[in-house]
């Protein structure tokens, strides 16, 4: 069954147009990988499905609900707020920048969305986030802040943040772009894991062997268009494509 369901979306910013007709899906317990150029579309389409930007036209469906309603005379027409809410408790997304409160500690980082959105009460979002920290290898950090950490400590709490809601698919939006190739390892390993979990998730991604490892299956975008989606043995080995081909050459030759 598809937990996730994108059909013939646009999004533009005034003149330019920055997705053009996207339309795919994403079955419960699969991992996505979005690769592309700088500027090809992929962070947009992550905020579009995490409402973080309103769509032009098409269709959004997030395990079985419908984040658009209708579209009438060129105009799309959201769900209502209830809705909305309930399809945004299903997705959770780490960002490139940690985005993390500075003036929090690690562990109240973790259990305040779970204590304020999900209204659970204190020990249980506690014990929750402790646990999820202990996976990410960081239970003796619950106690630092921000500052304290290394980038990929960040990452890491930043991922049992997003975990701490309970999402039914997980969105990343090039985890690794502000790290070192030493401290990406750390997160690469932790998505790695999740994937092993048939964790739901789509990952937009400068990592080309990353993608080709941990993937059921990779889109490649160009120019807010998806140029080619396939299995990943398909797209990065036997593509016929030549758009493609130039693309993944440009990486192997780093």
């Amino acid at each position: 069954m598809a937990i996730l369901k994108v059909n013939n979306l646009y999004k533009s910013f005034g003149k330019l147009d920055v997705i053009k007709d996207i339309s795919f899906s994403v079955k419960k317990g699969e991992v996505l990988a979005i690769i592309g150029p700088s500027g090809s579309g992929k962070s947009t389409l992550l905020r579009c499905i995490n409402q973080l930007e309103r769509i032009d036209k098409g269709q959004i469906e997030v395990c079985g609900d419908r984040m658009i309603d209708s579209s009438e005379n060129g105009k799309v027409i959201y769900s209502d707020n209830e809705l909305l809410r309930k399809i945004r408790l299903n997705i959770g997304l780490v960002f490139q920048s940690f985005n993390l409160f500075p003036h929090f500690s690690v562990i109240k980082n973790v259990m305040d969305a779970p204590i304020h959105v999900l209204k659970q009460d204190r020990k249980t979002a506690e014990q929750n986030a402790l646990s999820l920290l202990e996976k990410m290898g960081l239970s003796e950090k619950a106690n630092n802040y921000p500052f304290e950490l290394s980038g990929g400590q960040q990452q890491r709490v930043s991922i049992a943040r997003a975990l701490a809601l309970n999402p039914q698919i997980l969105f990343f939006d090039e985890p690794t772009s502000a790290l070192d190739p030493e401290l990406t390892g750390e997160i690469l390993k932790v998505i790695k894991e999740l994937a092993k979990e048939k964790m739901t998730m789509v990952i937009v991604t400068h990592e080309m062997a990353f993608a080709r490892d941990v993937a059921d299956n990779v889109i490649f975008m160009d120019e807010g268009k998806i140029v080619e989606q396939g299995r990943p043995c398909d797209l990065f080995d036997n593509t016929a494509n030549e758009r493609t081909k130039a693309f993944l050459k440009r990486y192997n030759e780093r």
